[in-house]
């Protein structure tokens, strides 16, 4: 627990001022019985009683002033090199006019640093922009001349298996390219999500909805168990796309006829969605490694993926003060487990 200030000062002065009396009453006392309690002394003592606690008590509202007055002094410092107004002290040799200049040289680097920011921030989301249109155009026009090449009739079918591989690739090309710009945006700040206390059925339903035609095809069964009630403080678009990588991928290392299994349960902290499959399974000492940009296994090679969706799914859960955690056994499968904070 914190303590304020205020209160230990305060206790300070109660603790001088009662070693204080202690010692002039002490010295008091032994004058009087050295004397034989002597009348005169006795009076004289008690004058000196007096004003030495007069001297105290003047002393210690002294102080007490001199502190408030430097503390506001302070205090001024710290609300005018923020607002960018003149110096209070000037440049005068002083230990309050050394500490303002610091103040203002603190301030002043901070909101240098912070401009350099904005600006790098504006030149990447501008970069972005500009590759992503210089690629994506071209690209969607190659992917729409595949299909209406694909429409011309008395094609032979090496050329439609030719058509058929440029427009796989060119999709893939496209997912890559979204994804990157997705990563980069993410990472520079440029995106903002937008949490909200809301249901994740709905959340898990629609990234669900995404996977289900590929699931669908390889056979693979997806169960969730999930109370309508359950709720979580994330944004859905987002939250929805980190949970369809996550899907995504287990639906790619699993075998056909599989499942995957969304479960879903609460704390006082955060909601937990388990999404536990029955795939090839992750060796220990990748299940840190798994979630870098472009990290991608040797036991995977085979199958197709650039190591993008579990390093997005881990920043937009981050991103929302959430976190991913991952266990597995080879050969029976992995547990993805996502928490997201419930305030």
């Amino acid at each position: 627990m914190n303590r304020k200030p205020g209160g230990s000062l305060k206790r300070i002065y109660v603790l001088y001022a009662m070693l204080f009396i202690v010692t002039i009453l002490s010295y008091a006392t032994v004058i009087w019985y050295v004397t034989a309690f002597d009348g005169m002394v006795a009076w004289l003592t008690l004058g000196f009683v007096l004003i030495m606690f007069a001297l105290g008590g003047l002393l210690v509202w002294s102080l007490k002033v001199k502190l408030q007055a430097m503390i506001r002094a302070v205090d001024d410092i710290v609300d005018g090199a923020i607002n960018g107004q003149e110096r209070i002290t000037g440049y005068a040799e002083t230990n309050v006019s050394s500490l303002e200049n610091k103040v203002y040289r603190y301030v002043e680097i901070t909101k240098s640093h912070k401009e350099n920011i904005e600006a790098e921030k504006g030149k990447i989301k501008a970069l972005i922009s500009d590759i992503s249109h210089q690629i994506i155009t071209p690209l969607s026009n190659i992917m729409l001349y595949s299909q209406l090449l694909e429409e011309v009739p008395g094609l032979n079918q090496e050329t439609m298996q030719y058509l058929s591989q440029i427009k796989a690739q060119s999709e893939k090309l496209d997912w890559l390219i979204q994804s990157l710009v997705k990563m980069s945006r993410l990472e520079a700040g440029i995106i903002t999500l937008q949490p909200n206390d809301l249901p994740v059925v709905s959340t898990i339903t629609k990234s669900v909805s995404q996977i289900f035609s590929e699931a669908e095809r390889k056979g693979i069964e997806i169960k969730i168990s999930c109370d309508a009630e359950v709720r979580a403080k994330h944004d859905a678009k987002w939250t929805s796309e980190a949970l369809f990588n996550i899907l995504e991928n287990a639906v790619k290392y699993s075998d056909s006829g599989g499942c995957i299994d969304i479960l879903v349960s609460g704390s006082e902290m955060f909601t937990r969605i388990d999404i536990v499959d029955t795939g090839m399974g992750i060796e220990e000492q990748e299940w840190n490694l798994i979630f870098r940009r472009f990290y991608r296994s040797k036991r995977v090679a085979e199958h197709e993926g650039v190591g993008i969706g579990l390093f997005l799914a881990r920043e937009i859960v981050t991103l929302q003060g959430g976190y991913i955690k991952v266990s597995s056994i080879i050969g029976e499968g992995s547990v993805f487990s996502v928490f997201l904070p419930l305030h």
